[in-house]
């Protein structure tokens, strides 16, 4: 029985020197040291052995089982810290590469030239308000002068959302708010995005952008009204921009006006973009209709006012020399990368 426990020894310690693996190490545990290993089997045959031999091969077999647990223990801690090691190799970073620097967003175009716009208004003493986007047919239409049969209603077909609620047409609709609720002196721009059922092409899309001034106080005139356009521009388009007045009628200003610049692509000598006539048509405008006032509250026999309209996308495209209105909303990284 001495023999077959050294025996076992020197087995399990050979076993021990080529095993690499948690696993394996678990399986040779059981194999010589389970409830059915080797070295249980040999100690429950100690009953067959004399009195003298019993405790000299019960102390040996005690050595022995201590001698393989060790042994097993250190074995495990060897494998733990080779698969450290191992796992260590293979995330490890070389920080001396260069990183991947994150790529940085801009500000679209239109942002920039709203910003400007703002900016330049606020300089001047000027509040931004905000309506909402779904109105009801009074305020877009009815209070600014545009009753239910009138015909300018037909160039803003918009999106109905029942037979008195609508995708507002135009940023108009916030001047009605905004006088129903504060009284004169007003001086105010409205930015904010608007919908009509127009085709999506190089120069119209059927949500767009406006900015709608609105100035009311005592004394307000034409001469007010072109001397805020023309400084206005000027900051836009540069100190050589040149703007021109044309008759003209909206429904809710009177005496009412379209504004044009100088064209920006030719510097009026005429060309394609201006059709020949050195001018490009950018705004509507004009002196704020006495029933418009009289609908808010507000005394036209005390008080006038004027208010003009800004397409953003037209504003941005003149600035930038952008010919397709498209360009604007395809997010295409190509074009925004040059702003």
């Amino acid at each position: 029985m001495k023999q077959q426990l050294e025996q076992i020894a020197l087995a399990a310690r050979a076993e021990l020197s080529k095993i690499s693996d948690q696993a394996d190490l678990e399986a040779l545990r059981i194999r010589f040291l389970g409830k059915k290993g080797e070295l249980t089997a040999i100690m429950k045959g100690m009953a067959g052995l004399s009195a003298e031999e019993r405790p000299v091969i019960g102390q040996l077999a005690n050595r022995i089982r201590a001698e393989i647990e060790q042994e097993i223990t250190e074995r495990l801690a060897e494998i733990k810290a080779a698969a450290s090691e191992a796992k260590l190799r293979a995330e490890r970073l070389d920080v001396t590469l260069p990183g991947t620097a994150p790529k940085l967003g801009k500000i679209h175009p239109m942002d920039k030239v709203l910003h400007d716009i703002e900016d330049i208004f606020i300089g001047m003493g000027f509040d931004i308000a905000e309506g909402p986007e779904v109105e009801y047919d009074y305020y877009n239409f009815e209070a600014l002068n545009l009753p239910p049969d009138h015909p300018a209603r037909d160039t803003q077909d918009t999106f109905y959302v029942t037979d008195n609620v609508l995708l507002r047409t135009q940023t108009s609709s916030v001047q009605i708010h905004v006088m129903e609720n504060k009284k004169p002196p007003i001086r105010i721009i409205s930015p904010g995005r608007v919908y009509r059922s127009d085709p999506l092409d190089a120069t119209h899309s059927p949500i767009f952008h406006q900015i709608e001034c609105l100035v009311v106080d005592k004394g307000i005139t034409m001469a007010t009204l072109v001397g805020t356009l023309d400084m206005l521009l000027k900051r836009i388009y540069g100190e050589e921009c040149k703007i021109r007045l044309r008759p003209h009628h909206f429904p809710f200003t009177e005496p009412s006006a379209e504004v044009d610049i100088v064209c920006f692509n030719c510097g009026g000598k005429g060309c394609s973009m201006c059709k020949g006539e050195g001018y490009v048509e950018l705004l509507g405008a004009g002196m704020v209709h006495p029933k418009v006032l009289a609908n808010c509250g507000i005394d036209p026999e005390v008080y006038s006012g004027f208010a003009f309209g800004l397409g953003l996308e037209r504003m941005t495209m003149g600035k930038y020399g952008i010919n397709d209105l498209r360009l604007l909303y395809e997010n295409d990284l190509r074009f925004l990368g040059q702003f």
